[in-house]
């Protein structure tokens, strides 16, 4: 394969393009290591997952940092990282946008050849290999389809819709599960197909696929994990544990996810868990008009988000909800929130990170939501406002939000230039209810009464507009 010496640049070192020119610039060169050297060294499956790993995992983690800014879920109170993600403003010629494009073809890339000529090659390849390589591929395709309008799924290929690159994905899933070895990896990739399946609108599947994993595992959780002590680090965990993002206030006491309790240490980002199969299903069940039937599910999600772990005694004095940033944040309990003008102040919301206070955070998940709250939810769009809650508060910090929000990012300016097929595919889409000028992280902060009022309550907005192709998509 033409592209050994990127790929195997790339998935040890980590290197970075500058430009989404997806494998290889040629002055890009390793004496050292050719096909056949590396095909018939020993262990190199087992090399190469470990790099494929290494790479995913990087990939995974700037996906994270820059979906989460691009939502409402976080605003970058820095100079570094995007300055235009929070307006939003995705323009093809952004060289984040490159960078995303370029991660979906190399996680592609370097799956395949391990499948092929690695495995073909290495006598040792195991079962668990084959899985490993497998659903990395599978998940390049699910973030080209959840956050693309179309890419190529070749080097070099035409464009394919974002609805093809999830059938695609929905066909490598259906290999993985051929290697599948145990239960919680088979509810991995079921919940996976779920994933996928909402994402089309497809609630029979969705559901179906739901039930698989639940019935499988009920509590699964499935993470990429990074090596603080050989620098493979955690690239959202740097922006979040430091004063980058700011989260919005209603948000702040899942705030950092990933904290860092030793010098070195790298928080692991999940990338599936059993709650996303409950959230699945009680929209599907709001969408067949079934509230009590939602309801059940939101209950038994909320039994399990009280089950996960939560780390204690973390010092985020330094966090300063401030620092020289461009806006103020709440730092003190005191400080109620509201979701929106005219909505009811909510406590417990915001933490205290001043001396000498030690917070709590749940690292898996964690909501506010309440079994109060869920009796007390009103009506289909009541309901599913709350459930959208839910839904932001478990995969915060997660990456997932922007998806929610029906926000696709163009394929890159080398793309556009150089495949005919792109033409179509070099505007971002931003549904027309989406706030812009920063306005989905606008608040407002009487520091007298200590009350927040978030201007916009962006659940509220995808419930209005559920009809819509962009969001909710049992529902469009």
């Amino acid at each position: 394969m033409k592209n050994l010496k990127y790929i195997i640049l790339s998935v040890f070192a980590c290197l970075s393009l500058s430009s989404c020119d997806l494998l290889l610039p040629g002055s890009i060169v390793n004496p050292n290591v050719s096909d056949d050297t590396f095909l018939e060294s020993d262990n190199a499956m087992q090399a190469w997952v470990n790099g494929a790993n290494r790479s995913f995992a990087v990939a995974v983690g700037n996906y994270c940092m820059l979906m989460e800014i691009l939502s409402d879920n976080y605003f970058n109170n820095y100079s570094r990282s995007s300055q235009v993600f929070d307006i939003p403003r995705i323009l093809y010629t952004d060289t984040d946008v490159a960078d995303l494009q370029r991660y979906v073809g190399m996680l592609r890339e370097t799956a395949d050849y391990g499948l092929g000529p690695v495995a073909d090659a290495d006598p040792a390849t195991t079962q668990e290999d084959l899985f490993n390589l497998y659903y990395i591929k599978a998940f390049s395709f699910i973030l080209g389809g959840e956050h693309f309008r179309g890419l190529p799924d070749t080097e070099g290929g035409e464009i394919r819709t974002w609805q093809e690159y999830l059938h695609t994905a929905l066909e490598v899933l259906d290999r993985t599960l051929e290697y599948a070895g145990t239960d919680e990896e088979k509810a991995f990739v079921h919940t996976l197909k779920a994933r996928v399946y909402y994402r089309l609108g497809d609630r029979e599947n969705a559901s179906a696929e739901a039930v698989v994993a639940l019935g499988l595992s009920s509590d699964f959780v499935r993470q990429v994990e990074f090596d603080g002590d050989n620098a493979v680090n955690n690239p959202i965990q740097e922006a979040v544990w430091g004063t980058w993002f700011q989260p919005l206030p209603r948000l702040d006491f899942l705030d950092p996810k990933y904290f860092q309790l030793s010098a070195t240490e790298q928080r692991p980002i999940n990338i599936a868990k059993a709650e996303e199969n409950y959230l699945i299903l009680a929209e599907a069940s709001l969408a067949a008009m079934d509230e009590a039937g939602a309801k059940d599910y939101m209950r038994q999600l909320l039994a399990l988000v009280k089950s996960r772990p939560v780390q204690d005694g973390i010092n985020d004095q330094l966090e300063g909800r401030f620092n020289g940033g461009f806006k103020h944040y709440p730092d003190s309990p005191e400080y109620k929130v509201a979701a929106s003008a005219g909505e009811p102040f909510r406590e417990g919301l915001v933490l205290d990170r001043r001396k000498p206070a030690l917070i709590s955070i749940p690292y898996i998940s964690g909501t506010s939501v309440t079994d109060e709250m869920i009796d007390n939810a009103s009506g289909i769009d009541g309901t599913l406002e709350l459930l959208y809650l839910m839904r932001q508060e478990i995969f915060f910090a997660e990456g997932r939000r922007a998806a929610d929000l029906g926000i696709r990012l163009p394929v890159c300016e080398v793309e556009a230039a150089n495949n005919p097929s792109a033409a179509g595919y070099t505007d971002a889409v931003i549904p027309p209810f989406i706030p812009l000028n920063q306005g989905m992280d606008d608040f407002t902060m009487d520091e007298a009464a200590k009350e927040v009022t978030i201007t916009y309550n962006m659940n509220r907005i995808i419930v209005e507009n559920k009809s819509s192709e962009c969001v909710a998509p049992f529902f469009g």
